[in-house]
């Protein structure tokens, strides 16, 4: 199935059509952005390594009964996926505080949160991409009430299995940024990546609270080290999968 022409290029990724209307390719860049993309630079290999993070998470998801877009990955840094309506906003799950959440309340770093706090963001960089209330969500008119319940559900599912499966790769899921979409028959999906661009993710072996930053914080706070912080992900990602895989066998 060749990929030809661009449809959309993001931050992250570029998506080209295929000869199936139904079926994308998603192209993942090494480009990196922060502050919605006031600060630029390039994470070596990022693409391939978010991808290959990716298509194991979603994977897993799958098998837990999680629908999402991915349907297969054909290269190291590109993933076949549905086509779908992105619905227009960031679905964050938070599970201890940092980042955003600290700025704004005063909540100290690192303060567990149970149970854990949803929130939605409306995804427009003209506007800041800015923390919604359900009833800005009504007057928008970007979701229905009931889109919004089952939203909220599917994170708070993903939230329970990413959580358990980073735990075992000594990784902390702090938060995370979700994305959905709908599909041609009107099913709500999982979509985008999930990656240490789009999670916080913390080294459970470490205390110090710079080196412990696995994530995209590194390229945020120029804390140094961030392509070997995405590939010690992988490399615990990878180990975990094979672990699973022969204990089931």
């Amino acid at each position: 199935m060749s990929a030809d022409r661009k449809l959309y290029e993001g931050k992250a990724k570029i998506l080209y059509a295929t000869d199936d209307p139904e079926v994308l390719v998603a192209h993942f860049k090494d480009d990196a952005t922060a502050f919605n993309a006031a600060k630029r630079g390039t994470i070596v290999r990022k693409g391939e390594i978010n991808c290959a993070i990716s298509t194991h998470l979603f994977q897993r998801l799958e098998a837990c009964g999680v629908p999402t877009h991915w349907l297969d990955t054909p290269a190291i840094d590109r993933m076949h996926v549905k086509a779908v309506e992105i619905v227009p906003l960031e679905v964050v799950v938070r599970n201890v505080a940092a980042g955003s959440l600290c700025r704004q309340t005063g909540i100290t770093l690192g303060t567990e949160i149970d149970p854990p706090l949803v929130e939605f963001f409306y995804k427009n960089d003209e506007l800041g991409d800015p923390l919604l209330t359900r009833d800005r969500l009504r007057l928008l008119n970007l979701a229905t009430p009931e889109e919004i319940d089952r939203l909220r559900e599917l994170a708070l599912t993903v939230n329970r299995h990413l959580s358990e499966f980073f735990a075992s790769c000594e990784i902390t899921l702090v938060d995370f940024k979700l994305e959905f979409g709908t599909t041609s028959d009107s099913q709500i999906v999982l979509a985008d990546e999930i990656s240490p661009d789009t999670c916080r993710l913390w080294d459970r072996r470490e205390s110090d609270p710079e080196r412990r930053v696995m994530d995209k914080d590194r390229f945020r706070q120029d804390l140094g080290q961030v392509e070997s912080a995405y590939e010690q992900v992988l490399e615990r990602v990878l180990a975990q999968v094979e672990a699973s895989s022969n204990a089931a066998t």
